[in-house]
Parts: structure tokens; sequence; C-alpha cells
């Protein structure tokens, strides 16, 4: 695909304001809030958390945050954040150098994340998933110096404290606050109430890379600004001072950007600590929400739920359902989209990259498996292994360049580039019509008997199966062959395939050597808590 021509900066920012304006993201303002927000810019610069503070500008009386403990308004927020920074930077001997978190979606999440920027240190965003060795790994590696974490976690801190010498702890969601003992976010806003920290340049936010199949990584990334935001507002229908449902996990790059985009429009941020799929649609059509945000497995578990259930719920206030961070189930989003309407964006990004495609609902009904076209702004490339562009419809490594710039990983790593363009690290094609197709990750491809085989198409295959409810396809080691295909297969009711109708299914759609060899079944796929399948939990891969 060839890279068109620049824009040229002016008509670039006429472009982005013109969205912004129809968004209602730019709205008129008297002169004392268009001043306050002037002098956010220059205290706080495109940060990730300075939309809450536009937003205190904007509508201080108006709901900012619904979680399962009441209403903020967005003067609050800010009150409760700078309260926090205060009794944050008070806690031991020194400063904290970061604050970790570990929280659910809930307001303790958002006043450590909006604190540790108004510290001017970096803010840790850590996954609820991890194991304890995981989690020191990360706080050790990261020199992180105070944790802010929810009860439930409290087992995972205990072992990993040992590794971490001075560690700071601050208790986030508790069940039974009166039965704490210690500091607990609450506690610290009550006791420094009215307070506000030094004004410094917030510092930055690292968001750690998935680690399904690794140590995940801390990544840096500059935001690409108006520009970037305006690419994602030219395809999803959001408002100004709406309301969202922000069901996809906080710490994750996708769940936190949607909450900060959110934030930066004054739109009003529904949470819920665990995501239920029938309370999702309830939370929807309570608030009357116009948007909600989730990760794939979240809409396939919603579209799971029996339709007597489904029946129960219109969600014809909302305009869009996005979703992004693994590759989603054809039919669930097909299935929604009969039902509800046609409202599903599914959107490709990375946490090195941001935003790269985005399928509108048109796309989707087209494939229900593309990424859809490249946002305005990035420029994406399929070059094979000696750099040059394959041909439309062929599969090449996936290379591009966006809005935002990747500042590499916390260990001093970064990604690799090709001619000024970032190497993804993904695989994919392009269609006549410029849709870009996902195929999988450049080290997912099995080589089995000499043959190159990419695990996406035989898992689409198997996923044809009435039967079949979900289906991962990895490769494992062979002595004959170097590595032989294994599916994991969970059925839609036990017994309800086995594994010889899987392989003569597959058997009948593709050539031999793609069908596996092994097929495993399972009551379900280990996931992490960003709903991406983790291969080496995998029986017999870890």
């Amino acid at each position: 695909m060839t890279p068109p021509k620049s824009r040229g900066r002016l008509r670039t920012q006429l472009w982005a304001t013109g969205h912004l304006l129809r968004s209602r993201m730019m709205v008129p303002m008297g002169p004392r809030k268009v001043a306050g927000m002037a002098k956010i810019f220059r205290s706080y610069g495109p940060h990730a958390t300075t939309g809450f503070a536009l937003s205190a500008n904007r509508r201080p009386d108006g709901i900012g945050l619904v979680d399962e403990r009441g209403t903020l308004t967005w003067r609050e927020i800010q009150v409760r954040a700078e309260a926090l920074a205060v009794g944050l930077a008070g806690l031991g001997d020194q400063p904290p150098t970061s604050v970790a978190i570990l929280c659910r979606n809930h307001r303790g999440f958002v006043d450590a994340f909006l604190a540790a920027g108004k510290l001017g240190v970096p803010g840790l965003l850590l996954n609820t998933g991890f194991s304890a060795p995981q989690l020191a790994d990360v706080l050790e590696r990261e020199a992180s110096t105070l944790i802010v974490y929810d009860e439930e976690f409290a087992g995972l801190v205990a072992e990993a404290r040992g590794r971490i010498p001075g560690l700071a702890e601050v208790l986030a969601w508790v069940d039974e606050p009166d039965a704490v003992q210690g500091a607990t976010v609450d506690g610290l806003i009550e006791s420094h109430r009215g307070q506000q920290p030094p004004v410094t340049r917030p510092g930055r936010v690292v968001l750690l890379t998935s680690g399904t199949t690794g140590t995940p990584k801390g990544a840096n990334r500059s935001g690409g600004g108006p520009a970037e935001l305006a690419a994602m507002l030219e395809r999803i229908p959001w408002q100004g001072e709406e309301t969202v449902v922000v069901a996809a996990p906080t710490f994750h790059a996708w769940g936190m950007g949607q909450m900060v985009i959110a934030a930066t429009m004054a739109c009003t941020i529904v949470m819920r600590r665990r995501f239920d799929p029938e309370a999702t649609l309830a939370l929807a059509d309570e608030h009357r929400a116009t948007g909600i945000a989730v990760v794939p497995v979240m809409l396939e578990r919603i579209m799971d739920l029996p339709g007597e259930v489904l029946d129960k719920y219109r969600l014809d206030s909302v305009r869009f359902v996005t979703a992004s961070g693994s590759r989603m189930r054809g039919e669930s989003v097909i299935a929604f989209m009969d039902r509800f309407g046609d409202k599903v964006y599914n959107s490709y990004n990375a946490t090195e990259a941001g935003q790269i495609s985005i399928a509108v609902p048109a796309d989707l009904r087209h494939a229900s498996d593309t990424a859809g076209r490249p946002v305005t702004g990035t420029v994406v490339r399929l070059v094979d292994d000696d750099g040059r562009d394959v041909q439309v419809g062929e599969v090449g490594r996936i290379v591009l360049r966006g809005a935002s710039e990747f500042d590499g990983y916390t260990t001093g790593d970064t990604k690799a580039s090709l001619d000024g363009f970032m190497v993804s690290g993904d695989v994919g094609r392009m269609d006549a019509d410029g849709r870009l197709y996902v195929v999988g990750r450049d080290d997912d491809m099995i080589v089995s008997g000499g043959e190159n085989v990419y695990p996406v198409e035989v898992e689409k295959a198997i996923g044809e199966l009435s039967e079949v409810r979900e289906v991962v396809v990895v490769g494992v080691d062979d002595e004959k062959f170097g590595q032989r295909l294994a599916a994991y297969v969970v059925p839609t009711q036990p017994d309800g395939v086995d594994a010889d109708a899987v392989r003569t299914h597959v058997r009948s759609r593709l050539a031999g050597y793609k069908v596996p060899r092994d097929v495993v079944l399972l009551d379900e796929l280990p996931r992490n808590a960003s709903g991406k399948v983790v291969v080496r939990d995998l029986p017999g891969v870890g």
C-alpha cells in the first residue's frame, strides 16, 4: 500500500478542528473558562490526565464518574486527586518515584491515576490478572516505591513485598473500611482534603504489553494530540457531555484510552469493578449511555446470554460499541448488530503505536474479521521479509507510521523500524478496498514439516462449526516435523463435538498440512484480565 502525501500542518489543524467541533469536544465558553483551559494546557500539556482537569473547568458540577459507590462530579474528582497526591507524597521518607496501580474499574483507580500525574511521577498500570512472581518482576524492574491496590490483591502484594524493600502500600477498594489497618485512598483523601500539590508537569503513564507469551514490558508513548483524537472521532460517533460505559479494564491501553477520551470530552464515565455481561447492558440502559467500550471477549459473553435475557434490554440510546484488544468472533459481532443495530466499531491498536485502523459497521458487515481501514494520519504498509511492499491480498508484515510516537520500553529496548515505519510484529493482508485483515503475530507462524501456517485461518475454519464456542490454534514442539498444530476447543455444550469432527471439518476447508493433529477439548480458554488468551497456560504449551 503506497503512503499518501502529507496533509500539511495547517490543513491537518483545520481538519482536526472540524471533527472536534462536530463532536462537541470543543464548545463555546465564556472568557473565564477559556482562560482556565488555557492555563491547564500550559501547566499539563497533552497528557492522559489533562482531560479530567479540562472537564472540571468545563462542567465542574456535571457528573464525571459513576461506580458502585455512587457518583462524583468533575470538581470532586479533581479535589480527590489533589488531596491523594499530597497524601502519597507524605508517605515514607521520600516522595514516591512512581505510583504502581493494581486496581479494577472504580474511583480508586481514577484517584491514583490522576494523583500520579499531579505528583509528576510515572503511573504504572498493573494487570489485575498478574501472578505474584509477575507482580514482583514488574515492580522490581520498574523500581516502584509505592503501590495502590485493591484489598482483594493483598495476598499477591504480600508475596511480592519481600523483593521490594521499603515498598509503601495504600489500599484502594476495601469492603469493610473500618476493619482496615494502614493507609487507604479514602483515608488519605479525607486527611488532606482541600490541599493541593505543587504544580508540576505530569509524569508519564507506563502501559504494560499483554505478556501472553512472556514477561510484560512497560511501554512509553507520546500522544498524537488533537489529530489523533480527531482521527477516532472521524469514524466513531462520540459526542461531548454524553454518557459512556467503560467495561474494558482501565489498566489496559484500550480501557485507559477510552476512559481518557471520555474525560477529555466531558462524558460521564460509568464503571463497574467486575465485568458482568447482563449488568453491562443494564448500565447502558439505566444511564441512557450512548457508548460502550469493551474488549472483544466481553461482546462475545454478552451474546452468549440466553435470548430471554437479551430481550430485556434495548440499547436504543447506544450509538456505538467500541472494541479492541484481540480478534473478535465474527458470529458474535453480526449477532449483536442483528439484535441491537449496526453499532459495533472494531479498532486495531497497539500499546506501542496507539490506534492503527478502525472497522465501522459497514466494514464488519462486509467481512466480520476485518480490522477496517487505517485511520487518518496513520500510514500502513505490508512488506515481505526483504522490506518490499506485497501485492493486494498477499500476507505481509505490518509496518506503520502514525500520529503518536513510541518512546521505547522502560527496559531501554525499542521496536524495530523499517525506513521510518514501526515494525508492529503483526502480519496481515489488505483487500482491494483498502481493508486490513490481521492474520496474527509475526512469531505466531507455525512451520510444520516445512509448510507455513498462520493459526488464524485454522481457527476461522474450526469456528464455523456451530458446536464450537471458542478455539485457539498454536504450534507445539514435534520431533519429526519441528512443530505440529494443536487446536484447543471450547464446545458450546459438553460433549458437543469430538476431535475427529474438528479435523474432518478443517480438512474439508483447508490443505491437509493445516489440519491440527492435536485437538484438545477445554471447558474454557485461559485468558488474562483484558480477555487475551494466555498461550503459555494452555495444556502442553507452558
